[in-house]
Protein backbone atom coordinates (compact mmCIF):
# COMPACT_ATOMS: atom_id res chain seq x y z
CA UNK A 1 0.00 0.00 0.00
CA UNK A 2 1.55 3.38 -1.27
CA UNK A 3 0.79 6.29 1.17
CA UNK A 4 -0.07 9.50 -0.16
CA UNK A 5 2.63 12.09 -0.24
CA UNK A 6 3.30 14.74 -2.39
CA UNK A 7 7.15 15.17 -3.35
CA UNK A 8 7.87 12.23 -2.35
CA UNK A 9 10.65 9.01 -3.19
CA UNK A 10 7.25 7.39 -5.00
CA UNK A 11 5.70 10.80 -6.46
CA UNK A 12 9.29 10.50 -8.72
CA UNK A 13 9.09 7.03 -9.26
CA UNK A 14 5.52 7.05 -10.32
CA UNK A 15 7.02 9.80 -12.52
CA UNK A 16 9.21 7.65 -14.62
CA UNK A 17 7.28 5.22 -15.00
CA UNK A 18 4.39 7.92 -16.52
CA UNK A 19 7.45 8.96 -18.91
CA UNK A 20 7.93 5.84 -20.17
CA UNK A 21 4.34 4.82 -20.91
CA UNK A 22 4.07 8.08 -22.99
CA UNK A 23 7.31 7.46 -25.05
CA UNK A 24 6.53 4.01 -25.69
CA UNK A 25 2.67 4.57 -26.34
CA UNK A 26 3.72 7.99 -28.57
CA UNK A 27 4.83 5.37 -31.87
CA UNK A 28 0.98 5.66 -32.27
CA UNK A 29 1.16 9.54 -33.48
CA UNK A 30 4.38 8.62 -35.07
CA UNK A 31 3.97 4.68 -37.04
CA UNK A 32 1.40 6.79 -39.67
CA UNK A 33 4.15 9.32 -40.58
CA UNK A 34 6.84 6.98 -40.90
CA UNK A 35 5.30 4.39 -43.11
CA UNK A 36 3.44 7.22 -45.10
CA UNK A 37 5.83 6.12 -48.45
CA UNK A 38 4.85 2.35 -48.13
CA UNK A 39 1.49 3.14 -47.51
CA UNK A 40 0.87 5.17 -50.75
CA UNK A 41 2.26 2.54 -52.41
CA UNK A 42 1.15 -0.63 -50.93
CA UNK A 43 -2.60 0.58 -51.30
CA UNK A 44 -2.15 2.52 -54.43
CA UNK A 45 -3.53 6.00 -53.34
CA UNK A 46 -2.75 8.80 -53.47
CA UNK A 47 -0.31 11.48 -51.17
CA UNK A 48 -3.51 13.15 -49.94
CA UNK A 49 -5.19 9.90 -49.13
CA UNK A 50 -1.68 8.05 -47.67
CA UNK A 51 -1.72 11.62 -45.26
CA UNK A 52 -5.34 10.65 -44.29
CA UNK A 53 -4.50 7.35 -41.45
CA UNK A 54 -2.23 10.52 -39.56
CA UNK A 55 -4.95 13.26 -39.57
CA UNK A 56 -7.50 10.67 -38.80
CA UNK A 57 -5.21 9.56 -35.66
CA UNK A 58 -4.49 13.12 -34.44
CA UNK A 59 -8.47 13.78 -34.43
CA UNK A 60 -8.83 10.57 -32.17
CA UNK A 61 -6.17 11.23 -30.07
CA UNK A 62 -8.18 14.31 -29.32
CA UNK A 63 -11.14 12.94 -28.62
CA UNK A 64 -10.06 9.60 -26.71
CA UNK A 65 -7.78 12.10 -24.39
CA UNK A 66 -11.04 13.34 -22.74
CA UNK A 67 -12.77 10.09 -22.22
CA UNK A 68 -9.43 8.65 -20.80
CA UNK A 69 -9.56 11.27 -18.87
CA UNK A 70 -12.54 11.04 -17.40
CA UNK A 71 -12.42 7.15 -16.85
CA UNK A 72 -8.86 8.82 -14.75
CA UNK A 73 -10.91 10.54 -12.73
CA UNK A 74 -13.66 8.22 -12.13
CA UNK A 75 -11.00 4.81 -11.49
CA UNK A 76 -7.81 6.27 -11.84
CA UNK A 77 -5.27 6.30 -14.03
CA UNK A 78 -4.37 2.80 -14.53
CA UNK A 79 -7.42 1.29 -15.96
CA UNK A 80 -7.33 3.93 -19.15
CA UNK A 81 -3.17 2.92 -19.42
CA UNK A 82 -4.40 -0.90 -19.53
CA UNK A 83 -7.02 -0.06 -21.57
CA UNK A 84 -4.55 2.14 -24.07
CA UNK A 85 -1.91 -0.81 -23.85
CA UNK A 86 -4.05 -3.46 -24.89
CA UNK A 87 -5.86 -1.12 -27.77
CA UNK A 88 -2.33 0.17 -28.99
CA UNK A 89 -1.55 -3.80 -29.10
CA UNK A 90 -5.06 -4.72 -31.25
CA UNK A 91 -4.52 -1.48 -33.08
CA UNK A 92 -1.12 -2.54 -34.49
CA UNK A 93 -1.44 -5.90 -35.27
CA UNK A 94 -5.05 -5.09 -37.70
CA UNK A 95 -2.97 -2.47 -38.96
CA UNK A 96 -0.22 -5.04 -39.96
CA UNK A 97 -2.84 -7.94 -41.15
CA UNK A 98 -5.09 -4.87 -43.07
CA UNK A 99 -6.42 -6.22 -46.03
CA UNK A 100 -7.44 -2.95 -47.50
CA UNK A 101 -6.80 0.60 -47.02
CA UNK A 102 -9.66 1.66 -44.94
CA UNK A 103 -9.30 -1.61 -42.52
CA UNK A 104 -5.67 0.39 -42.25
CA UNK A 105 -7.77 3.67 -41.57
CA UNK A 106 -9.89 2.24 -38.81
CA UNK A 107 -7.06 0.44 -37.09
CA UNK A 108 -4.59 3.15 -37.64
CA UNK A 109 -6.77 5.98 -36.29
CA UNK A 110 -10.10 4.17 -34.78
CA UNK A 111 -8.56 1.76 -32.17
CA UNK A 112 -4.06 3.14 -32.08
CA UNK A 113 -5.34 6.90 -31.79
CA UNK A 114 -9.03 7.31 -30.32
CA UNK A 115 -8.81 3.82 -27.88
CA UNK A 116 -4.53 3.51 -27.57
CA UNK A 117 -2.10 6.31 -27.88
CA UNK A 118 -5.09 8.96 -26.37
CA UNK A 119 -3.82 7.51 -23.09
CA UNK A 120 -0.68 8.48 -22.74
CA UNK A 121 -0.98 12.05 -23.02
CA UNK A 122 -3.32 14.15 -21.11
CA UNK A 123 -4.20 11.91 -17.91
CA UNK A 124 -0.75 10.77 -17.13
CA UNK A 125 0.16 14.81 -17.33
CA UNK A 126 -3.12 14.97 -15.02
CA UNK A 127 -2.21 12.25 -12.87
CA UNK A 128 0.82 13.51 -12.23
CA UNK A 129 0.43 16.70 -11.39
CA UNK A 130 -1.59 15.16 -8.62
CA UNK A 131 1.78 13.82 -6.69
CA UNK A 132 3.68 17.07 -6.71
CA UNK A 133 3.20 20.11 -5.30
CA UNK A 134 6.27 22.52 -4.90
CA UNK A 135 8.05 20.37 -7.75
CA UNK A 136 5.06 20.17 -9.57
CA UNK A 137 6.04 22.49 -12.86
CA UNK A 138 8.99 20.33 -13.60
CA UNK A 139 7.22 16.97 -12.98
CA UNK A 140 4.29 17.92 -15.55
CA UNK A 141 7.01 18.92 -17.73
CA UNK A 142 8.87 15.66 -17.98
CA UNK A 143 5.71 13.76 -18.36
CA UNK A 144 4.77 15.90 -21.20
CA UNK A 145 8.01 15.80 -23.25
CA UNK A 146 7.14 11.99 -23.97
CA UNK A 147 5.11 12.27 -27.19
CA UNK A 148 8.26 14.33 -27.98
CA UNK A 149 11.08 11.90 -26.88
CA UNK A 150 8.72 9.13 -28.86
CA UNK A 151 9.13 11.67 -31.94
CA UNK A 152 12.94 11.64 -31.43
CA UNK A 153 13.24 8.19 -30.84
CA UNK A 154 10.87 5.66 -32.75
CA UNK A 155 10.90 6.79 -36.35
CA UNK A 156 14.68 5.83 -36.49
CA UNK A 157 13.56 2.35 -35.07
CA UNK A 158 10.85 1.99 -36.96
CA UNK A 159 12.09 2.88 -40.26
CA UNK A 160 14.89 0.20 -39.95
CA UNK A 161 12.23 -2.21 -39.26
CA UNK A 162 10.30 -1.84 -41.94
CA UNK A 163 13.58 -1.59 -44.28
CA UNK A 164 14.60 -5.05 -42.97
CA UNK A 165 11.17 -6.82 -42.18
CA UNK A 166 8.91 -5.13 -44.13
CA UNK A 167 5.98 -2.37 -42.83
CA UNK A 168 3.18 -5.24 -42.07
CA UNK A 169 5.72 -7.36 -39.16
CA UNK A 170 6.91 -3.98 -38.25
CA UNK A 171 3.48 -3.14 -37.01
CA UNK A 172 2.77 -6.79 -35.72
CA UNK A 173 5.86 -6.71 -33.99
CA UNK A 174 5.16 -3.19 -32.50
CA UNK A 175 1.88 -4.11 -31.15
CA UNK A 176 3.11 -7.17 -28.99
CA UNK A 177 5.82 -4.70 -27.74
CA UNK A 178 3.42 -2.16 -26.59
CA UNK A 179 1.41 -4.65 -24.91
CA UNK A 180 4.37 -6.83 -23.05
CA UNK A 181 6.12 -3.53 -21.60
CA UNK A 182 2.86 -1.06 -21.38
CA UNK A 183 0.91 -3.69 -19.33
CA UNK A 184 3.68 -4.26 -16.61
CA UNK A 185 4.06 -0.78 -16.55
CA UNK A 186 0.43 0.66 -15.90
CA UNK A 187 0.03 -1.76 -13.26
CA UNK A 188 2.86 0.29 -11.03
CA UNK A 189 0.49 3.20 -11.47
CA UNK A 190 -2.70 1.23 -9.42
CA UNK A 191 -2.32 3.70 -5.86
CA UNK A 192 -4.30 7.14 -6.43
CA UNK A 193 -3.21 10.05 -5.41
CA UNK A 194 -6.26 12.41 -3.95
CA UNK A 195 -7.14 10.08 -1.10
CA UNK A 196 -7.78 13.21 1.33
CA UNK A 197 -10.31 14.84 -1.29
CA UNK A 198 -11.99 11.12 -1.76
CA UNK A 199 -12.60 10.53 1.55
CA UNK A 200 -13.51 13.81 2.14
CA UNK A 201 -11.43 14.95 5.22
CA UNK A 202 -10.71 18.53 2.78
CA UNK A 203 -12.82 20.93 3.74
CA UNK A 204 -14.98 21.80 0.29
CA UNK A 205 -14.28 25.62 1.40
CA UNK A 206 -10.06 25.26 0.89
CA UNK A 207 -10.27 23.51 -2.97
CA UNK A 208 -10.23 25.77 -5.89
CA UNK A 209 -13.25 27.05 -7.54
CA UNK A 210 -12.72 28.10 -11.29
CA UNK A 211 -15.73 28.79 -13.42
CA UNK A 212 -16.70 27.31 -16.46
CA UNK A 213 -15.63 30.62 -18.81
CA UNK A 214 -12.12 29.99 -17.41
CA UNK A 215 -12.15 26.43 -18.49
CA UNK A 216 -13.49 27.56 -21.87
CA UNK A 217 -10.90 30.48 -22.39
CA UNK A 218 -7.76 27.77 -21.16
CA UNK A 219 -9.33 25.61 -24.46
CA UNK A 220 -9.24 28.71 -26.30
CA UNK A 221 -5.96 29.56 -25.43
CA UNK A 222 -4.72 25.57 -26.24
CA UNK A 223 -6.45 25.95 -29.46
CA UNK A 224 -4.97 28.98 -30.28
CA UNK A 225 -1.12 28.82 -29.20
CA UNK A 226 -1.11 25.20 -31.39
CA UNK A 227 -2.90 26.61 -34.42
CA UNK A 228 0.48 29.34 -34.15
CA UNK A 229 3.01 26.11 -33.10
CA UNK A 230 1.32 23.98 -36.19
CA UNK A 231 2.92 26.27 -38.46
CA UNK A 232 6.88 25.85 -38.79
CA UNK A 233 6.52 22.19 -37.13
CA UNK A 234 3.75 20.67 -39.81
CA UNK A 235 5.15 22.72 -43.15
CA UNK A 236 8.97 23.11 -42.21
CA UNK A 237 10.10 20.50 -44.83
CA UNK A 238 7.58 21.67 -47.32
CA UNK A 239 9.10 25.25 -47.15
CA UNK A 240 12.71 23.95 -47.03
CA UNK A 241 11.87 22.08 -50.30
CA UNK A 242 10.03 25.34 -51.96
CA UNK A 243 13.31 27.32 -51.47
CA UNK A 244 15.56 24.83 -52.63
CA UNK A 245 17.41 23.35 -49.67
CA UNK A 246 15.96 20.08 -50.04
CA UNK A 247 13.69 18.32 -47.64
CA UNK A 248 16.54 16.84 -46.09
CA UNK A 249 17.41 19.87 -44.40
CA UNK A 250 14.01 20.62 -43.24
CA UNK A 251 13.93 17.10 -42.04
CA UNK A 252 17.04 18.51 -39.56
CA UNK A 253 15.39 21.54 -38.37
CA UNK A 254 11.91 19.68 -37.36
CA UNK A 255 14.33 17.31 -35.59
CA UNK A 256 15.89 20.32 -34.04
CA UNK A 257 12.86 21.88 -33.16
CA UNK A 258 11.76 18.77 -31.27
CA UNK A 259 14.75 18.19 -29.38
CA UNK A 260 15.28 22.10 -28.25
CA UNK A 261 11.34 21.64 -27.61
CA UNK A 262 12.48 18.98 -25.25
CA UNK A 263 14.57 21.08 -23.43
CA UNK A 264 12.06 24.15 -23.41
CA UNK A 265 9.77 22.11 -21.86
CA UNK A 266 12.28 21.15 -19.12
CA UNK A 267 13.77 24.40 -18.25
CA UNK A 268 9.75 26.35 -18.12
CA UNK A 269 8.67 23.53 -15.80
CA UNK A 270 11.61 24.85 -13.44
CA UNK A 271 10.49 28.07 -14.30
CA UNK A 272 6.96 27.39 -13.28
CA UNK A 273 8.14 25.87 -10.17
CA UNK A 274 9.12 29.37 -8.91
CA UNK A 275 6.55 31.93 -11.14
CA UNK A 276 3.67 29.41 -11.58
CA UNK A 277 1.74 28.59 -14.68
CA UNK A 278 0.70 31.64 -15.96
CA UNK A 279 3.99 33.20 -16.05
CA UNK A 280 5.47 30.57 -17.52
CA UNK A 281 2.63 30.43 -19.97
CA UNK A 282 3.02 34.18 -20.98
CA UNK A 283 6.78 33.75 -21.31
CA UNK A 284 6.57 30.98 -23.85
CA UNK A 285 3.93 33.10 -25.83
CA UNK A 286 5.33 36.05 -26.32
CA UNK A 287 8.94 34.43 -27.17
CA UNK A 288 7.17 32.06 -29.99
CA UNK A 289 5.15 35.27 -31.26
CA UNK A 290 8.81 36.69 -31.84
CA UNK A 291 10.55 33.44 -33.34
CA UNK A 292 7.38 33.61 -35.77
CA UNK A 293 8.02 36.63 -36.69
CA UNK A 294 11.48 35.73 -37.21
CA UNK A 295 10.36 33.17 -40.08
CA UNK A 296 9.78 36.17 -42.25
CA UNK A 297 12.30 38.06 -42.98
CA UNK A 298 14.66 35.48 -42.53
CA UNK A 299 14.77 32.58 -44.96
CA UNK A 300 18.12 32.14 -45.70
CA UNK A 301 18.96 28.52 -44.82
CA UNK A 302 21.57 29.20 -41.68
CA UNK A 303 19.00 31.85 -40.40
CA UNK A 304 16.41 28.81 -40.74
CA UNK A 305 18.34 26.34 -38.46
CA UNK A 306 18.81 29.73 -36.49
CA UNK A 307 15.38 30.48 -36.32
CA UNK A 308 14.11 26.84 -36.02
CA UNK A 309 16.21 26.08 -32.95
CA UNK A 310 14.92 29.43 -31.32
CA UNK A 311 11.00 28.46 -32.16
CA UNK A 312 11.88 25.20 -30.16
CA UNK A 313 13.19 26.39 -27.21
CA UNK A 314 10.13 28.99 -27.29
CA UNK A 315 7.43 26.80 -27.61
CA UNK A 316 7.90 23.62 -25.12
CA UNK A 317 6.74 24.82 -21.84
CA UNK A 318 3.17 26.47 -23.35
CA UNK A 319 1.55 23.54 -22.97
CA UNK A 320 2.53 22.07 -19.92
CA UNK A 321 2.00 25.77 -18.25
CA UNK A 322 -2.08 24.60 -19.01
CA UNK A 323 -2.03 21.77 -17.05
CA UNK A 324 -0.42 23.68 -14.04
CA UNK A 325 -3.37 26.37 -14.46
CA UNK A 326 -5.91 23.55 -14.37
CA UNK A 327 -4.77 22.49 -11.02
CA UNK A 328 -4.57 25.67 -9.61
CA UNK A 329 -7.99 26.46 -10.45
CA UNK A 330 -10.05 23.42 -10.41
CA UNK A 331 -10.79 20.49 -7.63
CA UNK A 332 -8.20 17.70 -7.92
CA UNK A 333 -10.86 15.05 -8.74
CA UNK A 334 -11.58 16.74 -12.15
CA UNK A 335 -7.64 16.95 -12.74
CA UNK A 336 -8.28 14.34 -15.30
CA UNK A 337 -11.29 15.47 -17.25
CA UNK A 338 -10.30 19.27 -17.38
CA UNK A 339 -6.58 19.06 -18.43
CA UNK A 340 -7.47 16.71 -21.34
CA UNK A 341 -10.16 19.00 -22.36
CA UNK A 342 -7.57 21.53 -22.62
CA UNK A 343 -4.82 19.32 -23.93
CA UNK A 344 -7.22 18.00 -26.18
CA UNK A 345 -7.49 21.66 -27.88
CA UNK A 346 -3.97 21.71 -27.98
CA UNK A 347 -3.69 18.78 -30.26
CA UNK A 348 -6.92 19.78 -32.58
CA UNK A 349 -5.16 23.42 -32.81
CA UNK A 350 -2.09 21.49 -34.52
CA UNK A 351 -4.19 20.19 -36.93
CA UNK A 352 -6.23 22.57 -37.90
CA UNK A 353 -3.24 25.22 -38.31
CA UNK A 354 -1.48 22.74 -40.10
CA UNK A 355 -4.36 22.03 -42.45
CA UNK A 356 -5.15 25.83 -42.62
CA UNK A 357 -1.29 27.21 -43.54
CA UNK A 358 -1.84 24.32 -46.21
CA UNK A 359 -5.01 26.23 -47.58
CA UNK A 360 -3.29 29.59 -47.55
CA UNK A 361 0.01 28.40 -49.09
CA UNK A 362 -2.49 26.61 -51.89
CA UNK A 363 -4.44 30.14 -52.21
CA UNK A 364 -1.20 32.64 -52.65
CA UNK A 365 2.19 30.64 -53.47
CA UNK A 366 3.36 31.45 -50.52
CA UNK A 367 3.71 30.71 -46.73
CA UNK A 368 4.14 34.34 -45.71
CA UNK A 369 0.75 34.86 -44.83
CA UNK A 370 0.81 31.79 -43.28
CA UNK A 371 3.19 32.78 -40.78
CA UNK A 372 1.06 35.82 -40.43
CA UNK A 373 -1.50 33.55 -39.80
CA UNK A 374 -0.19 31.86 -36.71
CA UNK A 375 1.08 35.17 -35.39
CA UNK A 376 -2.43 36.17 -35.36
CA UNK A 377 -3.36 33.12 -33.32
CA UNK A 378 -0.70 33.55 -31.12
CA UNK A 379 -1.37 37.57 -30.25
CA UNK A 380 -5.17 36.05 -29.24
CA UNK A 381 -3.25 33.42 -26.98
CA UNK A 382 -1.11 36.41 -25.43
CA UNK A 383 -4.63 37.99 -25.32
CA UNK A 384 -5.54 35.09 -22.91
CA UNK A 385 -2.49 34.83 -21.05
CA UNK A 386 -2.61 38.31 -19.96
CA UNK A 387 -6.02 38.11 -19.10
CA UNK A 388 -5.62 35.04 -16.90
CA UNK A 389 -2.25 37.07 -14.87
CA UNK A 390 -4.62 39.98 -14.77
CA UNK A 391 -7.27 37.70 -13.10
CA UNK A 392 -4.45 36.29 -10.74
CA UNK A 393 -3.78 39.64 -9.45
CA UNK A 394 -6.97 41.20 -8.69
CA UNK A 395 -8.74 38.54 -6.98
CA UNK A 396 -12.16 38.95 -6.62
CA UNK A 397 -14.66 38.13 -3.28
CA UNK A 398 -15.63 34.58 -3.48
CA UNK A 399 -12.96 33.19 -6.26
CA UNK A 400 -10.43 31.43 -6.65
CA UNK A 401 -7.88 32.59 -9.44
CA UNK A 402 -4.73 31.06 -10.59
Amino acid sequence: MVTYAPDSQYSWFRMGISLALAAIGGIGLWAAVVTLPVIEKEFAVDRSWASFPYTMTMIGFAVGGVLAGKLADRFGVMVPMIGGAIMLGLGFILAGLAPNYWTFVVAQAGIIGLFGVATTFGPLVADISLWFQKRRGIAVAIVASGNYLAGTVWPPILTHMVERFGWRASFIAIGIACVVLMLPLSLLLRPRASLEERSGTVAVKSEPAGTPFLQFMLVLAGLACCVAMSMPQVHIIAYCGDLGYGVEAGAKMLSLMLGFGVASRLVSGLIADKIGGVGTLIIGSVLQCLALILYIPFDGLASLYLVSSLFGLSQGGIVPSYALIVRDNFPAREAGTRISMVLTATVLGMALGGWISGEIFDRTGSYQLAFLHGIAWNLLNMSIAAWLLYRKATPRSGLATA
